[in-house]
């Protein structure tokens, strides 16, 4: 991964609650264990029709939304199986955060491990931004803020290790073996007490 940076942009807005993984990504999509690809395939049932051609309305068919880095969503969103693929499709699409009033707590786990940020957000703010779908956002991790264009700004939360993990660019493993020194020299102790016990 990336290290995750601040950075600022338009969002896709797409006002519906309940979006489950399968509707994210479809079962039949997951036969790979590779992301390349897989945002062709970002919300295939709703952006192409049953001869593979593009619904002209759906707004990730229009050609702006290609250059938006964030996804306005409705309520639960990620709810359904838990499938890893599902936040592959996003990130590969483009998208590095996710902004919603709450997300399904699997798709949330899985979204932090493959650097998409979901930032939950209150009822309020969900509203004005979907009052406003020009406006363009600064996402700020290390400081846990998205800033409007006026200046003003609201507070996320999220979990600190995952933010440690996304600041530094790192997944679970890429963290275990940055401490691979630490881990051997404790290894090579804990073997040396039992073979003077023995």
């Amino acid at each position: 991964m990336t290290k995750f940076t601040p950075f600022t942009s338009q969002y896709v807005a797409l006002p519906v609650d309940n979006i489950d993984t399968d509707q994210i990504i479809p079962a039949r999509f997951l036969k790979t264990i590779s992301k390349e690809g897989l945002g062709d395939q970002l919300f295939y049932d709703w952006r192409y029709d049953a001869n593979g051609n593009p619904i002209p309305g759906f707004v990730l068919n229009q050609p702006a939304s290609k250059s938006k880095k964030i996804l306005l969503t409705g309520d639960n969103f990620g709810c359904g199986s838990s499938r890893e693929h599902a936040p592959w499709a996003l990130t590969q699409y483009g998208f590095r955060a996710i902004i919603s009033t709450s997300f399904a707590d699997i798709f949330k786990a899985n979204a932090l491990k493959n650097g998409l940020l979901p930032i939950t957000v209150s009822r309020e703010v969900h509203a004005e931004l979907f009052a406003h779908p020009d406006w363009a956002l600064t996402i700020d991790l290390a400081a846990q803020t998205v800033t409007f264009p006026d200046g003003r700004s609201v507070r996320f939360e999220v979990d600190p290790f995952a933010r440690h993990c996304l600041l530094e660019g790192v997944d679970e493993l890429g963290y275990i073996l940055r401490h691979e020194a630490a881990i051997r020299a404790f290894e090579a102790k804990r073997v040396a007490s039992i073979n003077t016990r023995a």
